[in-house]
């Protein structure tokens, strides 16, 4: 007997919300479309579906997230790092306590070894009376932020190996969601043939028609919820065979499910009412922001980073900053609105020739005006290096642009073999910015706090 399987699938949304409401009327749809026809439909998120630079994310830490992925009624979920590391331990060990579904990690573990009571390494699920789906989870392995923050995380390599052959053991079918990476993707399809489908995320690529590696089906679908992955499985149920065909669809001209338009609408007054009555400090004057030159807002961050950090420097972009703060009450919503990034506070010791090779090419036009996205930045260009404890002596040159004659550190010519703590922000100590920062071998970071954290803790010390 022959029976069908469409297995539906997103990955890093990323609280991209602009799309749920047709996400949300396509499978429903969908669903009622399979249930007429007898065919079975199966749903999975691959992680990164929370991120905490939209308010509705912010202001509940996930649970509203929690409950539109209830509200479509999804069967199993992996968690990514944005679940994993921009909440606190509560956070996240309470994030899926309202959760309608099975949440799938096989590398993560409290740090006494044992699984947290919300995360399972995979479950089983029934198709048939003589076809089973096991479905894996995984995510990736950010070993020093997991340990800050009170977890441990393996690598799969690890694990992976022996769960996906105990699965094999009671599963007709082995899927593996996986917030791990295209590379580590294909290198478990190369090692790991228990596993038969890897539905991907992480790196936000997108396979159209998916991507075989050796015998497993790779399937991704690209990022912010703009596509929904598909698996048509053809089940032969007498030999427990099948074959796979991995399509994604392109939400955008899509209508929208008005009721959830209408929910999210909600939930985003009744966040950003939340968020507003957060008070943090009561400002006597303006705060202006400059992005390609100096402004109080940006230096008073830098000083609250080298204070949080007790650093000898302390050293951001201007471009971490959105908007000046006003005269007047600021709110959470107000820090929120102008610093949204899930961006955490990093102390890096740095030689000072390095740190003069840092200064140097953060005074180059090609950075201040560079524009990315990535490493936790949600804002649009990288600005101008700021700096609490370092000194500049400008001169202009003959090309007309202003040159770096001379740096001082607290008041001191920079010492090129001398060790600076210099306090920044975790962004150029994974990013390839600043190959110093990113291979500086002493690096510490701060967690939980986000860079807005440390400026509401600096407004209110101001008081």
């Amino acid at each position: 007997m022959k029976r069908t399987i469409y297995v539906y699938h997103t990955n890093d949304v990323h609280s991209h919300f602009e799309y749920w409401p047709k996400i949300s009327h396509f499978l429903w749809e969908q669903r009622q479309k399979h249930e007429k026809r007898n065919e079975t439909m199966l749903l999975f998120d691959i992680g990164d579906f929370i991120d905490r630079f939209h308010p509705i994310t912010e202001a509940t830490r996930g649970k509203a997230n929690v409950d539109l992925l209830n509200e479509l009624h999804y069967d199993a979920v992996t968690i990514g790092n944005n679940e994993g590391i921009t909440l606190d331990y509560n956070e996240l060990d309470t994030l899926y306590e309202n959760a309608r579904f099975p949440v799938l990690v096989a590398n993560l573990f409290k740090k006494d070894g044992t699984r947290p009571s919300w995360a399972h390494p995979y479950c089983i699920i029934p198709v048939s009376d003589t076809f089973r789906v096991g479905v894996i989870g995984a995510t990736a392995y950010f070993t020093k932020s997991y340990e800050l923050l009170g977890w441990k995380v393996a690598t799969p390599f690890e694990i992976l190996g022996d769960i996906a052959a105990e699965v094999k053991k009671q599963a007709d079918l082995v899927i593996l969601l996986s917030h791990l990476g295209i590379n580590d993707d294909e290198k478990i399809a190369q090692t790991i043939p228990e596993i038969d489908i890897i539905l991907g995320g992480h790196t936000h690529h997108l396979f159209p028609e998916g991507k075989r590696v050796h015998d497993t089906l790779l399937c991704a679908a690209g990022k912010y919820g703009k596509f929904v992955g598909i698996v048509k499985l053809e089940i032969e149920e007498s030999d427990h065979t099948y074959e796979a065909l991995a399509t994604v669809v392109d939400v955008e001209g899509f209508p929208d499910s008005e009721k959830m338009r209408r929910t999210l609408a909600l939930l985003e007054k009744q966040s950003l009412q939340k968020l507003e009555s957060e008070q943090v400090a009561e400002l006597k004057e303006d705060l202006p922001l400059q992005w390609f030159s100096p402004s109080p807002l940006a230096k008073l961050l830098a000083s609250a980073l080298r204070e949080w950090c007790e650093a000898e420097i302390g050293m951001v972009n201007a471009g971490v900053l959105l908007e000046p703060l006003y005269k007047g009450t600021v709110t959470r919503k107000d820090l929120h609105r102008i610093c949204p990034h899930p961006i955490n506070p990093c102390k890096v010791q740095l030689r000072g020739a390095e740190l003069k090779e840092i200064i140097l090419q953060a005074n180059t036009e090609r950075m201040k005006y560079l524009e990315f996205k990535g490493f936790g930045f949600r804002g649009k260009v990288m600005g101008q290096m700021v700096y609490d404890g370092v000194e500049l002596e400008m001169e202009t040159g003959k090309d007309g642009y202003e040159h770096i004659r001379r740096i001082t550190i607290n008041g001191e010519p920079l010492n090129p073999d001398q060790l600076y703590d210099v306090a920044t922000i975790d962004m150029f100590a994974i990013g390839h910015f600043y190959p110093q920062i990113q291979r500086a071998p002493k690096k510490e970071y701060y967690m939980p706090e986000f860079l807005r954290d440390v400026l509401a803790w600096k407004l209110a010390d101001r008081k």
